[in-house]
Parts: C-alpha cells; structure tokens; sequence
C-alpha cells in the first residue's frame, strides 16, 4: 500500500484533525483561524515543492497539529502577556516532546507524521533551534515547511503579547533568514507563491488572540 493510501485509509474526517488541533490550544487563544492559515500556507508550499496533490493535502493537515502538545502547558504560561523567564521557557519549549509522545504511537499515519512535525517544527535549517538542534535536511521537509507557515503567521497576526508587523516586512525577514533558518528551497517557494499566501492570510483573518 503506497504512503497516500496508508494517510487517506487512516484519517478518519478533516474534521477530526483540525479539531484535536483547536482543542490542544484553545487555552491560550482561539485559534481557528490560525490553524486554517498554517493549513493553507503549508498547502501551497508542498505543492510548490512538487509535493503530489493528495499528499499534500494530507501533510498540511498535519501541519495543524504543530504546537498539540500545548495542551499540557501550564495555562498561565500559555495566557503571559509578559516575557519569559528562561526556566518558563524551557518549559514552553517541552510542548515539543509532548505533542510528540502523544502522537507517535497512534495507528494512524498521519497521526504519526502528526508527532514528526509536532517535535521538529522549532528546528531551524543552522542547528540553532529546539529541542534537538537538528541541521539542514536532518529536519524533515514536513517540519521545514510548517517552520515557515508558522513563523510568517506569528509575525503577522496580532497576539496577546505583541501587535503585527507589515507583510511586507515580514517577507523580508523570512527571506533574510533563508539558509540561516530556513531552508533556502521552502523560502523560494514561499516568496515564488507571495499572491497566494496572501490570498490564504486574507480570507482566513482574525480579530487580536489571547487577550
């Protein structure tokens, strides 16, 4: 049975997924929207990358449940409007291992690339993230692609803790960070793909989060 089958036989509804997503950060923000961003984004970034169509429906899916181990953050981490100690942020950086552990023994594949991505979305393409420090493509392209969905999307989208910044900065700092935090191919696509991302930023918009 090929990869697709495996993932399309295994998923239950896109309602399921996105919903599991929704309820592990509902705590800290509504975030519906932001989930059907990183959805979209990472979508048109797969299949930028040739990715095939089904697949990368399926992974983008995944992609929503990047940050499910949030669940088990203390709630008065995931509500700060204040900065971070560095021991809260070795605290909020275990939301990793967590969503992690509690995907990776599923049945289901999509659940499992689920874990891969909910691990592996913090590693950044020069080894300086988190938790592994992982290099270059070490990182598994699911997570590479979330890593640049989910960074454009907080520096553009008003949080409890910070106001937006323009898009157009925003393309620019994801485009300066090309080989340092991202990986060069993701970031091409990314830039390649502007109109539609913007589309996908736009029809998916949200009122200021977390407050």
């Amino acid at each position: 049975m090929s990869r697709i089958s495996q993932l399309e036989n295994s998923l239950d509804t896109t309602e399921t997924i996105s919903l599991l997503a929704y309820i592990a950060e509902v705590i800290e923000w509504d975030n519906r929207p932001h989930l059907m961003r990183i959805k979209g984004y990472t979508y048109i970034l797969f299949t930028a990358l040739k990715v095939p169509k089904r697949e990368a429906e399926l992974l983008a899916l995944a992609c929503q449940l990047h940050d499910v181990g949030k669940s088990a953050t203390p709630d008065d981490l995931l509500q700060r409007k204040e900065k971070y100690s560095t021991l809260e942020w070795q605290i909020m950086e275990q939301h990793t291992y967590i969503g992690e552990r509690m995907l990776r023994d599923a049945t289901s594949p999509i659940l499992r690339i689920g874990a891969e991505i909910a691990l592996n979305h913090h590693e950044r393409w020069d080894g300086s993230g988190y938790p592994n420090h992982l290099v270059g493509e070490a990182i598994p392209l699911s997570c590479r692609v979330c890593a640049v969905a989910d960074v454009f999307d907080a520096l553009t989208t008003p949080r409890s803790y910070k106001d937006p910044i323009e898009t157009d900065e925003a393309f620019d700092l994801i485009r300066s960070a090309s080989g340092t935090l991202f990986d060069p191919r993701v970031v091409q696509a990314f830039v390649t793909n502007r109109a539609e991302i913007l589309a996908i930023k736009n029809s998916h918009s949200s009122e200021a989060v977390g407050d």
